[in-house]
């Protein structure tokens, strides 16, 4: 395997951002191969011994992978594009697994995405009964009006489909833009997008924040780490629901 850098290995393996990694290490709690790591120090995984406070740390292992990603604006939300267009899972391409995005976020949006190549969780956390909350901050031109709000919180149909309604709260209102806070228990094809328009809002910024517990951290755009233990078992958790 490539050598990496340690920082980007800590971060993958799920144990730590790589800010909190950077910290980390300046703290002297990283060595490799019993010995002090600095930042930027590349490793072999498999090879090379790493640990967090004395104790080791490596990339999991078993049947399944699973990884969350901070899906920058400007890649789909697929494994190929006919288009040519950069997919999400170019980004994930080092972990020589072929892994799957659970569920979709537009080209123009950015923000929390789970790929796993785990075939039954992923159609478990994207059936239609699954009530799972994702949370997303979106920030819209002009200031918002009581009316406008009203009605995002009001039922309302799209593409023909009643949708359920969506808790909204208004963050802040700065610059001539309205930041809000909106949380979705199904996601219909760009609902946010579809919902802020049929209210006369146009969408500047839309980032997804949560999936139910799961929250992006310190995570980068384009940056992703594997899902801890406790993190799979809960979205098994969830998806056994349905």
């Amino acid at each position: 395997m490539e050598k990496i850098r340690i920082q980007k290995y800590i971060s993958a393996c799920g144990v730590l951002s790589r800010r909190a990694a950077e910290e980390a290490i300046l703290e002297g709690l990283i060595t490799v191969n019993s010995l002090p790591a600095q930042i930027g120090t590349q490793i072999v995984p498999g090879k090379d011994t790493v640990c967090y406070k004395g104790k080791k740390i490596s990339m999991p292992r078993g049947e399944h992978v699973y990884i969350m990603l901070n899906k920058p604006v400007g890649y789909v939300t697929t494994t190929r594009d006919e288009k040519g267009r950069p997919c999400v899972t170019d980004l994930v391409s080092e972990t020589h697994r072929k892994v799957y995005p659970v569920g979709r976020l537009d080209m123009a949006s950015e923000g929390l995405l789970i790929l796993t190549d785990d075939g039954d969780l992923t159609e478990r956390l994207t059936h239609p009964g699954h009530e799972i909350p994702k949370k997303y901050n979106v920030k819209v031109e002009g200031e918002i009006t009581e009316e406008q709000y009203r009605k995002l919180l009001s039922p309302m149909e799209i593409d023909g489909y009643r949708i359920r309604p969506v808790y909204t709260e208004v963050l802040s209102r700065k610059n001539g833009r309205t930041l809000l806070q909106m949380t979705l228990y199904e996601g219909r094809n760009r609902q946010i997008r579809k919902m802020c328009g049929k209210v006369g809002l146009k969408v500047r910024y839309l980032k997804r924040i949560a999936i139910g517990e799961l929250t992006l951290g310190r995570l980068r755009p384009g940056e992703w780490r594997y899902l801890s233990a406790e993190q799979i078992s809960y979205l098994k958790g969830v998806g056994a629901d349905v």
